[in-house]
């Protein structure tokens, strides 16, 4: 009897002690699809992924559309504040922790919001806070991607 609560005890042990990983993971092309705009992935490059403390993964194929989706209350149900999300980094395709990344402004993002990460500060970049808070108040290439948009679906 004793050994038959001993097992689910170090059962539980092991449970609680398992490492949760949320290192970036591969795309899967032919599945993976935005969480917020429901694309499909199109770009590493541009691409941003956040892992749960339950190892769910979540998708977006541009930066704003994490940075709209973690305005959502489908972001507080997801545990995002728990989240490590990662980003590509627009030159290499390496993943960056989107925290650490730096952003520059004037790339064609899959979404148009005109940002790409780098691993490395340069010129003309920005911290993740500033690049939340320059796609809050518009400062996008949105515009001019809805435009180049609705002039192609009309030739």
């Amino acid at each position: 009897m004793k050994k038959l609560i001993a097992i689910p005890l170090i059962l539980l042990a092991f449970a609680c002690n398992r490492e949760i990983d949320q290192s970036p993971r591969e795309i899967n092309w032919d599945r993976d699809i935005c969480v917020n705009c429901l694309m499909g992935m199109a770009d590493q490059k541009y691409s941003v992924q956040s892992i749960n403390m339950h190892e769910e993964v979540l998708w977006y194929d541009d930066l704003g559309c994490l940075i709209e989706y973690m305005g959502t209350n489908d972001w507080i149900k997801y545990g995002g504040e728990n989240a490590k999300s990662w980003i590509g980094d627009c030159e290499t395709g390496e993943w960056i922790e989107v925290q650490k990344a730096w952003y520059r402004y004037g790339d064609r993002t899959p979404m148009g919001y005109g940002y790409g990460a780098l691993k490395n500060k340069a010129d003309s970049t920005f911290d993740f806070e500033t690049t939340v808070q320059r796609i809050h108040d518009g400062i996008t290439m949105r515009e001019e991607f809805i435009k180049a948009k609705k002039m192609d679906m009309h030739h």
